[in-house]
């Protein structure tokens, strides 16, 4: 895929692109959107090409996003509200510059970390005479058989680098609550314990005034 540009709104448009997966032909890239944030990407794209984006929320919040695609004519071709993840695949209609945009505007606080893989077209065949008429040759089928292999492989490893982020990022979100509930009941224990000892000299002093006075 040819990333041709990127727009962003918001405080912190020009943070958000942290990390390009693949070289400048790739498709796949993972990237932060700050909280009230749009991101925007464009790709040109030749009439009668099958086309596949599939994206996914790994940290922040509650894993959601906006996603929407548009045509070259500003035609809504694809929109989804709060979604944590989704596929959609589509044909384009004509030649031009499609706009698929990822939007964090209704969260007010929360950053969101989104992986997206934008796929134009099909692989070229693994052989030049792979779609003749005639049979493939063993050694042909076999290589053939071991890419679509290797293109699985490559998937699956995709997916679970993913959730191993998400889990991850939900581990270190629950340590942190953990550690801030251990340290505000050490602190309520400390409050509670300093409370006590007051409370009983107070006993004790009351005591020793009112012996006085009768004494006296």
């Amino acid at each position: 895929m040819l990333l041709r540009g990127y727009e962003t709104t918001g405080p912190w448009g020009w943070l958000t692109l942290l990390l390009v997966a693949c070289a400048a032909w790739a498709s796949e890239i993972t990237f932060e959107l700050p909280d009230n944030a749009k991101q925007c990407f464009y790709e040109e794209i030749v009439q009668s090409t099958k086309c596949t984006l599939e994206f996914q929320v790994i940290t922040g919040g509650h894993y959601d996003v906006d996603c929407q695609l548009e045509g070259p004519d500003g035609s809504v071709l694809y929109k989804e509200m709060k979604k944590q993840y989704d596929s959609f695949t589509f044909t384009a209609s004509r030649n031009g510059t499609y706009k698929f945009c990822f939007s964090n505007e209704f969260s007010t606080f929360t950053h969101k970390t989104v992986y997206f893989d934008f796929q134009v077209g099909e692989d070229p065949p693994l052989f030049p005479s792979e779609n003749r008429a005639t049979a493939l040759t063993q050694m042909e089928s076999a290589c053939v058989s071991i890419n679509e292999a290797l293109k699985s492989v490559i998937d699956y490893q995709t997916h679970f680098r993913l959730r191993e982020a998400q889990g991850r990022s939900r581990a270190e979100d629950l340590n942190t609550k953990v550690a801030y509930w251990s340290i505000g009941e050490a602190i309520i224990l400390l409050v509670v314990s300093i409370g006590q000892v007051f409370l009983l000299k107070s006993f004790f002093s009351d005591k020793r005034t009112t012996k006085t006075r009768v004494t006296s």
